[in-house]
C-alpha cells in the first residue's frame, strides 16, 4: 500500500525557543524504513517511512538532547524499528511498546535491555481493535514488575467510559494529548473539567500537552489549543510531558513545522522552571531514573 497521508515537513524551522540543556522530546516514532520492519498487516493506515536517522536528525536540530520514542499502531506489536532505533541511540532515548497478553517474560526482559519503560494502550477506534481490560490489566501487573508505567491513548468521548479502567491500573499512567478535548468548547468546559478533576483525584495519572495540530479547529498557530496545555502545565507542573509526535501520523489537512511546536512550549509553560520541569525533570525521573 502506498502511504495515505502526507508526508512529514521536508524542512522544519530551527525554532525561536532555546530549550533547556537535557530536554527531552517525549513523545515521537519511527516509521520503518518497510523495506526493513514491514508494517503491520492489520493496520489501519499506511505510513511514510521515518526512520531513526531522520528523528535522530531532528532532535538534535531542535536542540533537545532525547527522544521517548512510542510504537505506533502502524507497527502493531512488532517492536523491531522501535527496538533498532532504542539500540542505535543507546541512553539517549527510551521507548514506550505495544505487546500482546502472550509475551514472554524473557521478550519483555529484552525490550527492558533495549530501553523500553513503558506499554502503551490505545482506545482510538478508528486506529485499533481495542484490547480488553481483562488484558490490559493483566499487561499492567507483569511490566509493573520491570518497574514500567502504562501509556494511554483515547479521545474525549471515550474518557467516561474508561475512567473505571484508568483507575484500575496500579501503577503510573501517562494519557496522550491531553486526552484529546474539544477545544471548541473552552478549559471551563465540564468534559475538561472532568479531565482536569481525574487527574487531581488520582497523583499517578500524567498527561501530555502535545499534538496541538491534531487538536486545533483554527490551525497554525494553534492559538485554540494553548489554553489547554497550559492550563495543565500550571496544575500539574511535576506531572506533564511534551512531544513533538514526529512524524505526524495520519495528519491530512496540513503537517506542521515542528521548529514552529517547539516554539509554542514558552506559550504553555511561560517560566523557565516550568520549561525546564515539563521538558527535562519529568521525563527524566519517569524514563530514566
Amino acid at each position: 500500500m502506498s502511504p495515505d497521508y502526507l508526508p512529514f515537513h521536508p524542512q522544519p524551522s530551527r525554532p525561536d525557543f532555546q530549550a533547556p540543556r537535557g530536554a527531552v522530546d517525549a513523545h515521537c516514532h519511527v516509521f520503518g524504513p518497510a523495506a526493513e520492519f514491514p508494517f503491520a498487516p492489520e493496520r489501519k493506515y499506511t505510513p511514510c517511512d521515518a526512520g531513526k536517522d531522520q528523528l535522530f536528525a531532528l532532535r538534535d536540530h531542535m536542540g533537545f538532547s532525547r527522544n521517548v520514542i512510542v510504537q505506533a499502531s502502524c507497527h502493531g506489536a512488532d517492536n523491531s524499528a522501535l527496538v533498532d532505533a532504542l539500540r542505535h541511540a543507546g541512553d539517549l532515548a527510551r521507548g514506550v511498546a505495544v505487546v500482546r497478553p502472550d509475551i514472554t517474560d524473557a521478550e519483555l526482559n529484552d525490550l527492558h535491555a533495549a530501553g523500553v519503560r513503558a506499554v502503551r494502550f490505545n482506545f482510538v477506534k478508528r486506529l485499533v481493535d481495542s484490547t480488553p481490560w481483562s488484558d490490559c490489566l493483566a499487561i499492567t501487573e507483569r511490566v509493573r514488575r520491570l518497574g514500567w508505567h502504562v501509556v494511554i491513548y483515547f479521545e474525549a468521548p471515550d474518557l467516561a467510559e474508561l475512567t473505571p479502567l484508568i483507575q484500575q491500573l496500579n501503577t503510573t499512567v501517562v494519557i496522550d494529548h491531553m486526552g484529546r478535548p474539544d477545544v471548541t468548547a473552552g478549559v471551563e468546559h465540564p468534559d475538561f473539567r472532568r479531565f482536569v478533576e481525574l487527574l487531581e483525584h488520582n497523583p499517578r495519572l500524567w498527561t501530555k500537552v502535545s499534538c496541538p495540530e491534531r487538536l486545533t479547529v483554527q490551525g497554525p498557530p494553534y492559538e485554540d489549543v494553548v489554553p489547554f496545555a497550559r492550563s495543565l502545565v500550571a496544575h500539574f507542573p511535576d506531572r506533564v510531558l511534551w512531544g513533538t509526535d514526529w512524524p505526524h501520523p495520519n495528519m491530512k489537512s496540513h503537517m506542521p513545522d515542528d521548529g514552529a511546536l517547539v516554539d509554542l512550549i514558552p506559550l504553555i509553560a511561560p517560566t523557565a522552571e516550568l520549561q525546564r520541569q515539563l521538558l527535562v525533570d519529568n521525563p527524566m525521573r519517569l524514563y530514566w531514573s
